[in-house]
């Protein structure tokens, strides 16, 4: 039995929910300014690489992005009435202090499916700019056979809401840039340590420009 058949697959059914809630949050409550959407396949397994700088960027992500999108998101957000939410539209809580096999099942399952699966390489929140990549993103695309899309929140740190610090401002815009799609492996389908290196290598490399030219874009 393979890793991803035996681990539940997430709702499909869920997650396009969770897309549409997203559009009416994320447009509601801030301006965005989607550049770019049009480079996702239309169809297959994607993986959004997404820099991570603030709380509301994979929401954002999930409202703009053209399809719906099973985000890798730390399990300790999974509890009480927000953990059932996240479940219920598709989300995959993961443990990041050790090999999650059931996440690992689970994401490998999106993909095989066709699905998009969304995650921070980064590992965790900080500057958003893609200085230091964790190996899951290289081991998911090779794994998986699934493109990257590199996708860039621009604007979401600027500055603190008024009424709400943690928020940015009400209305303010938040731009998301989406990036040309690319295979991270070499073509050989080695899976190997030093595959995977020199995986996140190219990936690194990939994600760092599609960030700087989407500063360069926005003007951020």
């Amino acid at each position: 039995m393979t890793a991803s058949s035996a681990a539940p697959a997430p709702s499909e059914k869920g997650v396009e929910v969770g897309r549409r809630i997203g559009v009416g949050l994320m447009y509601g409550l801030w301006k965005p300014r989607v550049l770019g959407a049009w480079r996702v396949p239309a169809t297959g397994p994607v993986i959004y690489a997404v820099n991570h700088a603030h709380n509301i960027d994979g929401p954002m992500v999930m409202g703009v992005a053209p399809r719906p999108t099973h985000f890798l998101i730390k399990k300790e957000a999974f509890v009480g009435p927000l953990g059932r939410f996240l479940t219920g539209i598709g989300q995959l809580p993961v443990d990041r202090h050790s090999a999650d096999r059931t996440a690992i099942g689970q994401a490998l399952g999106v993909l095989a499916d066709g699905g998009v699966l969304g995650i921070f390489p980064e590992g965790t929140r900080g500057e958003g700019d893609f200085a230091s990549l964790r190996a899951g993103l290289a081991y998911f695309a090779v794994r998986g056979g699934a493109p990257i899309v590199p996708v860039a929140v621009l604007g979401s740190t600027d500055r603190p809401g008024r009424l709400i610090k943690a928020l940015p401002p009400l209305r303010s815009r938040v731009d998301v840039v989406f990036g040309d799609p690319f295979e991270a492996g070499d073509g050989s389908g080695r899976r190997t340590r030093k595959a995977l290196d020199e995986a996140t290598e190219r990936i690194q490399k990939q994600l760092t420009a599609h960030l700087e030219n989407a500063r360069r874009l926005t003007g951020r």
